[in-house]
């Protein structure tokens, strides 16, 4: 039998249009039945209470990543997150930490992608076209399998502390794709690819506390790929090795 229980939602709500305006947490009560997620909640309060509520989501599968926010002080993604896993009957819902507000739990992730980019998360290849695909054996696949599960829902991002006290950060989920893409056999980037990062503003910023890993809703571990990385660059500096 399906059974419904009434929940508080308590949600924090901004509109950046309205910069004079203070957050403020509004709060909904509505009845949850048995195996409803939180974005499940959040899609009826918009279309049957306040359609004023903005919140990002899309395949509500754990795929896009779009739905990341904060619930009840952890970071998580509401399309996989179950109303019923929480003891209490009082849900808090925030959007990411270290993100400018667009509008309530719509954060500008602009600073992600620009960092993002920064890293050329692609193959490079300075050999001439192959006449048919380049083949990879299992045991090359399974060195990046990790980090290509990211699905850069910047959970990482907002949990990183380096980027509370520093904006400029490359950030976890920047480096776990540079290291997935030089650790891939099909890429043949330098290892001076590497001196972007080599920095404080890179691969030396971090504090090594492993709240990204914490934060990822796909097990992907950064702090990994940047100890990782770390080590490619004094090999290289050192002895002049290459990235692999």
């Amino acid at each position: 039998m399906i059974t419904a229980s009434e929940y508080t939602f308590k949600i924090l709500r901004y509109d950046a249009k309205e910069p004079e305006a203070e957050p403020f947490f509004e709060t909904y009560r509505i009845k949850v039945l048995t195996g409803l997620t939180v974005l499940g909640v959040l899609l009826r309060i918009r279309d049957e209470i306040d359609g004023t509520l903005s919140f990002r989501s899309s395949c509500r599968s754990a795929v896009c990543g779009s739905c990341a926010m904060v619930i009840n002080g952890k970071i998580d993604l509401a399309c996989r997150t179950q109303v019923a896993t929480f003891g209490s009957n009082t849900i808090v819902l925030e959007p990411l930490p270290n993100f400018e507000i667009i509008k309530d739990l719509v954060v500008d992730m602009t600073p992600f992608w620009n960092m993002y980019e920064k890293i050329k998360p692609y193959l490079i290849r300075t050999s001439a076209d192959p006449e048919k695909e380049i083949e990879q054996s299992e045991e090359e696949r399974s060195r990046i399998d990790q980090f290509v599960n990211c699905i850069l829902c910047a959970s990482c991002y907002g949990a990183c502390p380096v980027l509370a006290r520093d904006p400029e950060y490359a950030g976890p989920a920047a480096l776990a794709k540079l290291e997935r893409f030089a650790l891939d056999s099909r890429d043949e980037r330098p290892a001076s690819a590497l001196d972007a990062v080599n920095d404080e503003k890179g691969v030396w910023g971090c504090d090594t506390i492993l709240r990204c890993i914490e934060a990822c809703p796909k097990d992907v571990r950064p702090t990994d790929s940047i100890v990782s990385l770390r080590k490619k660059l004094i090999k290289h500096k050192l002895f002049g090795k290459g990235i692999r």
